[in-house]
């Protein structure tokens, strides 16, 4: 009878790098439950454990053994397994003799290319603990680590230096070497409240055990969890809250093993620097918390987490208030330096910072953007002579001392200096827009000059760096076009600027040095931007048939292509939509195999049946009304209208032999079919949507 038991294996080591300590841990995780899915082994479940100090995993209710497995094997051919007097040749003695019986014991299978000998048995199921070496070695080879490293005179390679292991199933020491380290109970626990090893007695005591008696707090959920509990209370009683993102939460919970939350203050002159560069700072350097006030305005106080209990909070909360003064100090000098020369005054300067050979540099990078935006600000209602301005100064920031410190704050400190500099306040917010949306599902520029400035400078991205043969292959990305690509289609469906795309990046390729021919590529990098867009309606459940019907009319304008869309997804929820679809692919069918094209007009006096009368009756007004709403967009309503057509097209189908014997009435079927399937097409490619 199968027994259970938890299993524990923990990986000890030097401290992992901290924002990756996530991603091992899952992937340790996968790598580990898949081996024992894979091995047939079953559990309850598993619990995932990681701190900088180790990677671990218990897995509940692991079974004690594999199930038995049944075995089939097929042998060689009858005809060669036996001699003319029926005894068994060399063949089929050493296939029973690899099989573990006697040939008497072996089955024979028929087949059509005849009989086979056939060996079926019971395979006895392993024991859990002889496979698990091999799958937990399998999950660590399997870690996600770009580089690893090796230590000591061994030949193991690992993210960090492994100094222990352990290996335990229920009571017992699981017998295996893992990364060159004899697996046993033995874990450690914090490096200062609790150095000497730990002994383990099960498997089950282990996260108990470490934060009882080692200082640690394993599961890296419950660290992140409490420091932000802590955190927030500790500037709730401030009268603020903590700015914190997701990625800052996780990498100082895996900065820590036993988080101590305590509150730090800063002079107060230093909030006369722009907010944004002194999180930066607290952040990225310190991994601080900032705390905002209710208004969202930033207060001279942070929260730190230390990573053990101190006999004095208050000489380590002086301690790192002593390492951010300078930090602060920096960012305010870069902040009063920087004011001294204009944005404008830097144009210049962007003749020194290579965009990329080919393409010249920064300066001639945001002259070619200037240009287009220029050309293009009508479209979205903005001014020309602002756009422009907005252009030639978007990249100024990127030579000033802050952004060289803190990069992450390009655009940011833009708007900044360029309201110090008395620039419109629409330039102003375009050199922060400009960016705009950053991320997956960051926000779309709002300022007309912003959206402009956007959009123009991804254009001419994209035309550029196709031009030079240097688009995005596998997962190589260097340019981030991908990202640009999506971003520019959004920004148009948006914020609805009705924009012909391939106008748009025609027009950025022509401001391309000649040389490059970037109008050749135009129609890639359209296509590259519709991918991107299609993969972005995939992700908010848009299937790919349903954006290929719109595609297939080879819609050019982003907003145009997504109301479209909108109106064929609803569509697809009447039901009239199945039958509509199955009828304009039988439409599609039938035209398709024509030699010649049928009369473009229809014939009344050639329509003989009632089904036909009444369907050419009813299409004709039909199409002048579609049209109409389809002309303004109203793209819902015209989808709403086709639904009429359903019942006559069904019956036209059922009662009229579409290919007569009368060659002109046969032909004026075809036109009335032809017509049919022009109405069709007024919203997208019906025949090609969805059908259940």
């Amino acid at each position: 009878m199968a027994e259970f038991n938890d299993l524990l294996i923990e990986i000890g080591t030097e401290e992992l790098p901290p924002t990756a300590l996530r991603s091992l841990r899952d992937a340790f995780t996968r790598g580990v439950t898949g081996g024992l899915d894979e091995a047939g082994i079953g559990f309850d479940g598993a619990r995932s454990f990681a701190s900088p100090r180790r990677l671990a995993i218990l897995v509940e209710g692991l079974v004690d053994r594999q199930p038995d497995q049944t075995e089939e094997r097929k042998g060689p051919a009858v005809t060669a397994a036996f001699d003319a007097d029926g005894n068994p040749t060399k063949a089929a003695e050493g296939f029973a003799r690899s099989c573990g019986v006697a040939v008497a014991d072996l089955a024979t299978e028929s087949t059509k290319k005849g009989e086979w000998l056939m060996y079926r048995g019971t395979r006895e199921g392993a024991a859990t603990v002889a496979l698990l070496p091999d799958i937990i070695q399998a999950a660590l080879d399997a870690l996600p680590i770009p580089k690893r490293m090796r230590w000591g005179a061994g030949s193991a390679t690992f993210v960090r230096p492994v100094h222990w292991s352990v290996a335990l199933y229920g009571d017992d020491v699981v017998p295996m070497t893992l990364l060159e380290t004899r697996a046993g109970r033995h874990t450690r626990g914090h490096r200062f409240h609790a150095p000497d090893a730990i002994e383990l007695a099960n498997a089950g005591e282990y996260a108990r055990r470490l934060e009882q008696d080692g200082w640690v707090i394993a599961d890296l959920d419950e660290r992140r969890a409490r420091i932000e509990e802590h955190a927030r209370a500790a500037a709730k009683e401030l009268g603020g809250n903590i700015l914190a993102d997701d990625a800052l939460l996780d990498e100082v919970a895996a900065l820590v093993e036993w988080p101590v939350v305590m509150v730090g203050g800063f002079d107060e002159r230093f909030l006369d620097v722009p907010a944004e560069a002194l999180i930066s700072s607290m952040q990225g350097h310190q991994k601080y918390f900032p705390i905002l006030d209710g208004g969202g305005k930033l207060l001279p106080r942070f929260v730190m987490v230390a990573n053990l209990e101190s006999r004095d909070p208050r000489e380590v909360v002086r301690g790192n208030e002593r390492v951010i003064r300078p930090r602060l100090a920096d960012a305010e000098f870069f902040w009063q330096q920087d004011r001294r020369r204009s944005l404008a005054d830097r144009v210049d300067d962007l003749h020194n910072i290579v965009f990329q050979d080919k393409l010249g540099t920064l300066h001639d990078k945001q002259r070619r953007v200037a240009a287009l935006a220029r050309t293009i600000a009508p479209a979205f209602g903005a001014d020309p002579d602002l756009s422009e301005r907005a252009a030639m100064l978007g990249k100024c920031d990127l030579v000033t001392e802050m952004v060289d410190e803190f990069p992450e704050l390009q655009g940011t400190m833009g708007r900044y200096y360029a309201a110090h500099d008395g620039e419109d306040d629409a330039v102003a917010a375009a050199m922060e827009e400009q960016y705009q949306p950053r991320f997956a599902g960051d926000v779309t520029p709002a300022g007309a000059v912003g959206q402009v400035l956007a959009v123009a400078d991804r254009a001419d991205t994209l035309t550029g760096i196709f031009a030079i043969g240097q688009g995005p292959t596998g997962d190589k990305d260097p340019f981030a076009l991908r990202r640009a690509g999506l971003g520019l289609v959004r920004i148009l469906i948006e914020r609805e600027r009705a924009l012909s795309l391939q106008e748009l990046l025609g027009k950025a390729a022509a401001q391309l040095p000649t040389e490059l021919r970037g109008e050749e590529h135009v129609d890639t990098v359209r296509a590259f931007c519709l991918e991107r867009l299609k993969r972005y309606y995939q992700d908010q459940g848009i299937g790919a048939e349903l954006f290929d019907a719109v595609d297939a009319l080879g819609i050019d304008d982003p907003v145009d292509f997504h109301r479209r869309l909108q109106a064929c997804s609803e569509f697809l929820h009447m039901e009239e939509a199945d039958s509509l679809a199955s009828a304009n692919k039988r439409v599609r069918n039938i035209l398709r195999k024509l030699d010649g094209s049928p009369p473009e007009t229809v014939d009344s006096g050639l329509l003989q049946m009632t089904e036909e009368r009444q369907l050419a009756d009813l299409l004709e007004p039909l199409m002048v009304e579609v049209d109409d709403l389809s002309s303004r967009g109203d793209y819902r309503s015209a989808l709403q209208r086709l639904a009429a057509v359903r019942d006559p097209v069904d019956a036209f189908f059922d009662g009229v032999m579409v290919m007569a014997d009368d060659d002109a009435v046969r032909r004026n079927r075809l036109a009335l079919l032809a017509r049919l399937n022009t109405l069709f097409g007024r919203v997208a490619d019906l025949s090609r949507l969805p059908t259940t």
